[in-house]
């Protein structure tokens, strides 16, 4: 190992670059659907040896080597994320003859911004750098400030987090209750970062053990949660159907097969309950199932309250429109409309969170002169939401709606959540086809159904779709593509949560302690005598 470590300190030119692009692409093999957690153990133990040579490099000032650390740290992020996130690209293939154009901004030029934070990652850690364990707090507290960073900055993208790395089973997403997902990265640069220290032996003993320490708690913590039994579900608890119609997502953009897209849904709906299972109260219907205008096509409000039963509600995502006044042309959001059994529409509530390019251009005046036009073809695109609302069903129950990629943000979980029976995901991944992408999503949504202490509703278009239970396990599900029906009673919530306010105090008081370990590590080592 010391041998190897020297030999990764010590190279140079392309040598250097192409192991640190390796070293970020092994570490996407973590992430569903491989889910081969083991593989950071390389990516991380080769990141510090990395580090450790560009540390200890004689060229230049401080400035110099605060360049190469921010270099290394990039390219090693650049691997990560093209190897995580190549898959984006499939959405632009469905119209390729108007988008093809920007396959290397969705395979390359995502990936080059996201890996810019972890280059800050590796700058900030390079500055406290030291020659013992303390480098790997130093890593870890830098890795969980840009994960957090990244959670809102330029709108915010924390996909594939290093943090789900450490989580590819519920047994290992139980920490994330205590100090979510920004805490997990955290934690896991630390471990993964620990077969580091056999190549340069000085605080190996201390380093190691707080590592297995680390770990040991972490799956001795979900070991404990797992085992405790989740309270029965009361006697009033919802049931639920969810619908996956299994749509490709170019006979979606196809205006001939709307009509019987839309009776595909219908049918599903109206199939008899599961064997074994209760009626549903509530049916959901994925992201923008309904494939026009709800509120201008009457005749379709009355089909659904002919498919309905007597007290079921529809929930169903779909675009909605609203006047803006004379002179303005229309707002467009993307909805979830709860539809009861007479046909009307008795709540609404919209996305906040928007997809850039996706849903909206952002800097719109600007980038419309190059012709650069979202997605998803409104005109204007669609608008945000001012705040998430809750769709409050007759019962009183609450749902919280998360609209597709608005579940990836731990931090849009409002405070009042637990209020809710269940966080509602209505999402269409039907955009990235058969690839890495729907699974990563699922992964994400699980996770947040741990952090919350909720049961998830989750219903996608192509798959996945699942109830969520709120430790992360799959009640009831359908595979990606998949058409059917799920139908299953909500569990209850579970009743040792952390609220939000608590998880991101327990990630403050654990970057502090990592930085104040850093500090410690690194005064000591710049006042050693020789």
């Amino acid at each position: 190992m010391e041998r190897l470590a020297g030999t990764i300190m010590l190279s140079g030119g392309f040598s250097r670059v192409l192991i640190a692009f390796l070293a970020g692409a092994i570490g996407a093999l973590a992430l569903p659907p491989i889910g081969f957690f083991a593989s950071l153990f390389v990516s991380f133990t080769l990141l510090v040896w990395l580090i450790d040579g560009t540390t200890g490099s004689p060229d230049g000032g401080v400035v110099s080597r605060a360049f190469r650390a921010f270099l290394l740290g990039w390219i090693f992020g650049f691997g990560y994320f093209v190897a995580g996130l190549w898959w984006l690209g499939n959405a632009l293939l469905l119209e390729a003859d108007e988008f093809a154009w920007a396959l290397p901004l969705a395979i390359l030029g995502l990936p080059a911004f996201l890996a810019l934070f972890y280059g800050l990652a590796v700058m900030l850690a390079n500055s406290l750098w030291s020659d013992g364990w303390g480098r790997l707090a130093a890593l870890s507290a830098a890795f969980g400030l840009v994960e957090w960073l990244r959670s809102f900055v330029a709108t915010g993208f924390p996909w594939n987090a290093i943090g789900y790395g450490m989580m590819p089973v519920p047994l290992m997403m139980q920490s994330s209750n205590l100090i979510g997902i920004f805490g997990m990265s955290m934690l896991a640069v630390f471990v993964f970062s620990s077969p580091a220290l056999f190549g340069t032996r000085r605080g190996m003993v201390p380093g190691l053990t707080l590592a297995v320490l680390l770990l040991a708690g972490h799956v001795g913590y979900g070991f404990y949660r797992q085992h405790r039994p989740l309270p029965e579900p009361a006697a009033d608890a919802i049931t639920v159907r969810i619908v996956q119609p299994g749509i490709d997502q170019s006979r979606k953009m196809l205006n001939a097969d709307r009509a019987e897209i839309f009776q595909e849904h219908l049918r599903l709906s109206a199939l008899p309950p599961t064997p074994g299972k209760k009626r549903p109260d509530i049916i959901v219907w994925p992201e923008t199932s309904v494939p026009f205008i709800l509120t201008q096509n009457p005749d379709a409000l009355e089909e659904i309250a002919k498919t309905l039963e007597d007290g079921q509600i529809l929930l169903t995502g779909a675009v909605r429109m609203e006047d803006a006044g004379a002179g303005h042309p229309p707002r467009y959001y993307n909805s979830v409309y709860a539809v009861d059994d007479q046909g009307q529409i008795i709540g609404a509530t919209d996305k906040v969170h928007l997809v850039p390019f996706g849903e909206y251009v952002p800097f719109e005046d600007v980038l419309r002169r190059f012709d650069i036009e979202n997605i998803v073809n409104l005109p204007g695109g669609f608008s945000p939401a001012a705040s998430r609302t809750p769709i409050i069903l007759p019962s009183g129950k609450k749902l919280y709606s998360f609209i597709c990629y608005e579940i990836i943000f731990p931090d849009e979980v409002p405070a009042d959540i637990s209020s809710s029976e269940a966080i509602l995901n209505v999402t269409n991944d039907g955009w990235f086809g058969d690839t890495p992408g729907p699974y990563q999503h699922f992964q994400q949504a699980r996770v947040r159904a741990v952090e919350t202490g909720l049961p998830v509703i989750r219903a996608a278009n192509t798959g996945i779709s699942a109830i969520i239970d709120p430790l992360g396990g799959i009640e009831a599900g359908l595979d990606y593509g998949q058409k059917g029906i799920i139908d299953a009673t909500l569990s209850s919530k579970a009743g040792d949560v952390l609220s939000s306010d608590a998880r991101k105090t327990n990630f403050w008081l654990l970057f502090i302690t990592m930085l104040i370990v850093a500090l410690f590590s690194r005064y000591g080592l710049v006042s050693r005598k020789n």
